[in-house]
């Protein structure tokens, strides 16, 4: 049986390497081909974000895409990724990948460069290493988060941005978040005096910024059941909730509470606490969202009678520039019918408290203090609004009693996935001119993950105090 299923698989690989393979032939054999300034490489996409890079096309990006990664279940399910791209009944890629698996994926791919920018999403254990070897020989980088998953990879990090500088090189990280609508909005809002005021300091038990993040391990990417594999309940591959997912939170409570301020994580940053907490997983479900019949040798420390413990959530709290935040990243196996991943986000002002909720509807609401100063927030939200809408025409405000909501179409909402084409447009924009990239991302990602870290080590000294 283990020989037949290894067969199939095989099969199945070379099937899609012939489709993908006919593809790449068909791209040139092109006459009339344009000359492309970005050509895009894929290093061992060991997650379904790396695929999500190219459920568009983009212009001046060459279809041709080298792949270089082990044969294997991760390299399988990107290859099905982008096929169904080019496969869809609705405005289909045209990608054209050359797969070469062969060899050390990193050391082959920068012996033959046949691109200028690498693409990286997947395990996370050695992503840094990887990162920064791709900038030091010559290559742009577009990476999903984390970067780093422990303190002790952070000088690598700060080398990797003064290795990019010097090379006039773009390293980036994939926020997606920045690009959502209530996020956006929100962001708006905070910064606008008549309908915020300041922002509150708050306390390490009474917080001015919360954010909640509610993921699902069993879950559906682009209509397809997203198989995960192994490896990604080994948390020393794939890292814990505050390392991991929590760099997005982080990341918006920056971007939006001190919009295009470079930030200085040895004075800024102040991280206060931490905990971890795991979430059970049965046989059956490991099984159901990895397909793999049982829990591998490698996750056998963390099987407690027939349950894995996964640790995959956590909560920290942390003052920056003497603001206080909290977040809570938390997994679940799998969403309750109709829903999904969720994401709260809460502001507390000098005049009224802002909150986004995304979840089956996602909303923007906006809380005066008190009743008293209602009629002077509803007012500037208004004007706000209305100063707005060339920048985001069709969004209102109505008037729900004790809050008020701002509207927006639904066209507006264009959901996760879409975003990573958003964000990938960004980033080809910076690397045809690096001198655009805002002079404050490089320091905020690196106050962004002294903030993680520095929450998931707080967060294991907790947990070994508790036993």
């Amino acid at each position: 049986m283990k020989h037949r299923n290894k067969t199939l698989f095989l099969l199945s690989v070379t099937a899609c390497v012939l489709a993908l393979t006919l593809a790449f032939h068909s791209y040139a054999q092109q006459k009339d081909k344009a000359m492309y300034d970005i050509r895009l490489m894929t290093l061992d996409p060991g997650h379904f974000h790396a695929g999500l890079v190219q459920r568009e096309m983009f212009p001046g990006v060459a279809p041709q895409v080298h792949v270089y990664a082990p044969l294997g279940f991760d390299l399988y399910e990107h290859l099905k990724r982008i096929n169904g791209f080019n496969t869809r009944a609705d405005k289909p890629t045209q990608w054209a990948l050359e797969i070469h698996t062969g060899g050390d994926p990193l050391a082959r791919m920068l012996t033959e460069k046949p691109g200028n920018v690498v693409v990286i999403a997947g395990r996370n254990a050695g992503k840094m290493d990887r990162i920064k070897a791709s900038v030091e020989g010559g290559l742009h980088a577009l990476v999903d988060k984390p970067w780093i998953i422990s303190a002790a990879d952070f000088p690598k990090l700060e080398a990797t941005f003064k290795a990019a500088e010097a090379k006039k090189l773009i390293a980036y990280d994939i926020m997606t978040e920045r690009f959502e609508i209530t996020t956006r909005l929100q962001r708006e809002l905070l910064n606008d005096a008549g309908v915020f005021g300041k922002l509150q300091q708050g306390s390490e038990s009474e917080p001015a910024i919360y954010m909640e993040s509610v993921h699902h391990l069993f879950k559906s990417v682009s209509g397809v059941v997203n198989v995960r594999p192994a490896w990604f309940f080994d948390i020393k591959q794939q890292g814990e909730g505050v390392a991991d997912v929590g760099v997005h939170l982080v990341d918006l409570v920056q971007w939006m509470a001190f919009p295009e301020q470079a930030l200085d994580y040895r004075k800024d940053v102040n991280v206060l606490s931490g905990k971890r907490w795991p979430t059970l997983i049965s046989k059956d479900e490991f099984k159901r969202v990895t397909n793999e019949p049982d829990f591998p040798a490698y996750l056998a420390a963390n099987v407690k009678g027939d349950k894995l413990e996964y640790f995959c959530n956590g909560s920290m709290t942390y003052a920056l520039r003497g603001v206080h935040a909290k977040l809570d990243v938390i997994w679940n196996y799998e969403a309750p019918a109709g829903g999904g991943d969720t994401h709260v986000a809460w502001f507390k002002g000098t005049k009224s408290r802002i909150e986004v909720r995304q979840d089956k509807e996602h909303s923007i609401h906006v809380t005066p203090n008190s009743a008293a100063n209602k009629a002077e927030v509803l007012a500037a939200l208004q004007k706000k609004v209305a100063a707005l809408q060339n920048k985001y025409p069709g969004i209102g405000v109505a008037d729900e009693g004790e809050r008020l909501r701002v509207t927006f179409p639904a066209s507006y909402r264009d959901g996760h996935e879409a975003h990573f084409a958003q964000v990938a447009q960004r980033f080809f924009a910076y690397v045809r001119d690096p001198k655009t990239l805002p002079a404050w991302e490089q320091a905020n990602m690196l106050a962004k993950y002294y903030t993680t870290t520095k929450g998931l080590e707080l967060g294991y000294r907790a947990s070994s105090a508790s036993q």
